[in-house]
């Protein structure tokens, strides 16, 4: 139990903390009171679970900012996190080797402090929920040898014309009543290009489903700087261009695309305000030191992607990595670390459970979300590949005492913070690192 002077030390710190949001200074002051209160929680068991729509518990007073740069400004002096034994930062200059130190941690030792790590930044027993529509499949010019989509294999996918805005936006309806509140669309092509007639109905697009209250999330390739801009402008929350592996790795994969494309995509989105989601496949035939590296590539851009999508390849017959048995063996352990290595090095990200979650038990996929991850895709399919179900997520969310995080609000804060039970320290103006 806190002292009644390290109570008053902590207030008047955390308000200096929180004095420069200027009109919005309502809701962290909120947070403030919130984080000193020492009377009981409600427990878990006596609140009603809710999945896909705003729980009126949900008040500004124990929710972050939503904007990701608003809630960085609000932690910019803070260099250490405490709790449990364990430390962590948030910062872009890790080295390789210090990485693949963590990542080859005993599994129960790194699961404890991926765990503890996840608890000193989030709110465990919330995860978002996102929904992904391909809105353009088949077709696609790029030989990624692991893809149903490229015209160089042959699949079972059939190329479609891309769908018409009216059809999206029901698809987004029936996710938003689902369970979903994040709905990504995705097109089977290598950029974007001159497509300018698609172009304008996918903004449409974006303006609808934005409309609905939904974010909007779209992975369309190779976007210019000003592409970015008018999605911005359109109301695009995120924008997914997955690194797949590690720079090395990367040509035995993929030659139609270069890895520094897919950077300048992303420097391209980062610029224009967009949230990036950046993540990798795990099964490619690649080595440890190929996660490693990837996983570092992430954690030392200039600003970490605020999600991560951790994907295992689900193999199709007819492409490169669909043909060879010894590839694409990737258990629930592969996972597992993966997901961990990346909370630990990336805090603040949201962590998401993506594709080939279909191949794991709940038993399993409960071991992933105790290793960090906080988000995942929802639905019957992602692209064209088989997903978990709707009922079937809301059935496991109920059962672990999940709960969706709504959209456009912020995340939880973590309760040990609110608490008092995470140890924080400070750095002077002159000394902060990335937040």
């Amino acid at each position: 139990m806190m002292s009644t002077m390290r109570l008053s030390a902590a207030a008047n710190t955390i308000a200096r903390r929180l004095k420069p949001f200027g009109s919005s200074s309502k809701l962290p002051m909120t947070m403030a009171s919130r984080s000193l209160s020492t009377a009981p929680k409600e427990s878990l068991n006596d609140m009603q679970v809710v999945i896909d729509r705003y729980n009126p518990a949900d008040t500004a007073a124990n929710r972050l900012p939503n904007d990701a740069l608003d809630r960085n400004a609000l932690y910019e002096t803070e260099e250490t996190r405490e709790m449990g034994g364990i430390t962590a930062s948030v910062h872009s200059n890790w080295t390789k080797q210090e990485i693949a130190e963590i990542y080859d941690l005993p599994f129960h030792e790194l699961m404890y402090r991926a765990s503890t790590v996840h608890r000193m930044y989030w709110d465990p027993s919330e995860v978002q929920q996102c929904t992904l529509l391909s809105i353009k499949t088949g077709g696609c010019t790029e030989d990624c040898s692991y893809c149903s989509q490229s015209t160089r294999h042959k699949t079972f996918v059939k190329p479609t014309p891309t769908m018409k805005v009216q059809e999206v936006l029901e698809a987004a309806a029936r996710a938003k009543e689902a369970g979903s509140t994040r709905f990504c669309m995705g097109a089977a092509w290598r950029e974007l290009g001159n497509k300018k007639n698609a172009f304008r109905h996918i903004l449409e697009m974006v303006e609808g489903v934005n409309g609905m209250g939904l974010e909007v999330c779209c992975t369309l390739g190779m976007l210019t700087a000003e592409q970015a801009k008018q999605l911005k402008q359109a109301g695009l929350s995120a924008y997914n261009h997955n690194l797949d592996t590690s720079p090395e790795h990367y040509p035995n994969v993929i030659t139609t695309r270069s890895y520094e494309d897919r950077l300048q995509t992303i420097a391209n989105v980062r610029d224009a305000g967009i949230q990036v989601c950046c993540g990798g496949i795990l099964g490619l035939g690649e080595e440890d030191n190929d996660r490693v590296g990837l996983l570092h590539v992430l954690a030392t851009l200039p600003e970490h992607p605020e999600s991560v999508p951790i994907n295992a390849l689900v193999s199709v017959e007819g492409t490169p990595l669909g043909e060879d048995d010894d590839i694409g063996k990737v258990d629930a352990f592969d996972m597992a670390r993966m997901i961990a290595t990346a909370r630990v090095v990336m805090p603040r990200t949201l962590v998401r459970l993506s594709a080939g979650r279909m191949s794991f038990s709940e038993a399993e996929q409960f071991l992933m979300f105790q290793a960090g991850a906080n988000s995942i895709f929802n639905g019957d399919k992602l692209l064209t590949t088989a997903n978990p179900e709707f009922d079937a997520d809301q059935a496991m969310f109920e059962r672990f005492g999940f709960k969706g995080k709504p959209a456009h609000k912020g995340p939880l804060m973590a309760p040990s913070e609110s608490s008092g039970q995470v140890h924080i320290t400070h750095v002077t103006a002159n000394e902060q690192q990335y937040a």
